[in-house]
């Protein structure tokens, strides 16, 4: 009996989304002789039944095309803006799921995915999912597609900001995205050789990091490269975050979780420029002219790497295996050179975020990066 696909990508876009479909689609209809249709814009076009279907004609060269020729969105199925309102959308796919005959759903996305993948799963659905952010900071797999695409971009980026930091005797702080984890910013300054990196795990000492500016301007070189995690924090906002959280893991009334999060949002928001007030921050405590560059979207974007490509599809063929195999209610995590299904509730609300004695900050250690701390 011919089994049916249902596929979609959620959240934000990355490297390898496109890789990833193919992978899936390929394995689908051209070994198993299964069925897939894609679902436009997330979890959006499966309350909307916006649907493709995916054949050999509408997968042919998209191997290295950036993005996702699905679209993508960040709706959630059960908070989704309907009709100006915010409405729970979970009965609304459940139909569309069942319309379209599927015999399973497979979701692509970072960590809010594999949250509302588990909810639908919960629901009745048989899901899998597949680990997808330029953060790395998916749980359980060794690392997600997308990463090492923008890794490469950033270090780039990095590359190139080092001759004009040189040439003018400047600060360069480069804001590289990790909202609550710093796999980007560690790894591309680590490998651009950036002389400072402030990531959200270590609360950094602005002191310090004027310091060792100065300590580089003592010993004759005029210059710094400060790559910074757009999460990163101060010693003192850390602490004031570090209580905010608390305060939200504590909360047992619905008012209170709800007062907590509006807190949470607040501090994000005073957050907003914090790379800009950074730069300030060290032009005036050092004595050198100092410039910011957000790399933003840019990392997102463009051919996926050879890693990415060679990764999402590793991932989308394992995850055509495992409907197959009739096993639900996963996600085809990375393990070395192969995959591992895990159980979806071991993924949905973690963060894999980097460990105090992570070889990486060891290495930028011994080659006297500082890091804020």
């Amino acid at each position: 009996m011919t089994k049916y696909i249902g596929i979609l990508t959620a959240g934000g876009d990355s490297p390898g989304l496109n890789a990833a479909i193919r992978g899936v689609g390929k394995t689908a209809f051209g070994y198993y002789r299964m069925q897939v249709i894609g679902f436009r814009d997330g979890f959006r076009g499966l309350v909307d039944n916006r649907t493709l279907r995916l054949d050999a004609n509408n997968l042919a060269g998209i191997l290295t095309v950036g993005g996702t020729i699905l679209g993508t969105s960040r709706d959630k199925p059960h908070r989704m803006v309907v009709g100006g309102k915010v409405r729970d959308m979970t009965d609304v796919i459940l139909e569309n799921y069942e319309a379209n005959h599927l015999d399973a759903l497979v979701c692509l996305g970072g960590g809010g995915t594999q949250k509302n993948a588990l909810r639908l799963m919960e629901k009745g659905l048989n899901i899998i999912t597949m680990p997808k952010t330029i953060d790395n900071d998916v749980a359980m797999t060794d690392t997600t597609f997308g990463f090492d695409t923008a890794l490469g971009i950033a270090t780039e980026a990095i590359d190139r900001l080092h001759s004009t930091a040189h040439s003018h005797h400047r600060i360069i702080v480069v804001e590289i995205m990790g909202h609550r984890a710093g796999w980007l910013a560690l790894g591309a300054g680590l490998a651009g050789g950036a002389d400072v990196i402030l990531i959200p795990e270590l609360p950094y000492d602005t002191e310090k990091v004027a310091e060792a500016i100065r300590k580089r301007v003592r010993s004759g070189r005029n210059f710094s490269i400060v790559a910074v995690a757009e999460g990163a924090m101060s010693l003192e906002e850390g602490e004031i975050f570090r209580a905010a959280e608390t305060r939200k893991q504590k909360a047992k009334k619905k008012s209170e979780k709800k007062a907590a999060r509006a807190e949470l949002e607040k501090l994000a928001q005073r957050r907003a420029n914090h790379t800009m007030r950074l730069s300030r921050q060290l032009e005036e405590m050092t004595g050198l002219e100092s410039r910011v560059t957000i790399l933003g979207h840019l990392q997102r974007g463009g051919t996926p790497s050879a890693a990415d490509r060679l990764l999402a599809t590793r991932l989308g063929t394992a995850c055509t295996d495992l409907i197959n195999q009739e096993m639900y209610g996963v996600m085809v995590a990375a393990r070395g050179e192969g995959t591992e299904p895990v159980p979806l509730d071991r993924v949905a609300g973690k963060r894999k975020l980097i460990p105090p004695d992570h070889p990486w900050l060891a290495s930028a250690r011994r080659v006297g990066t500082n890091l804020g701390d």
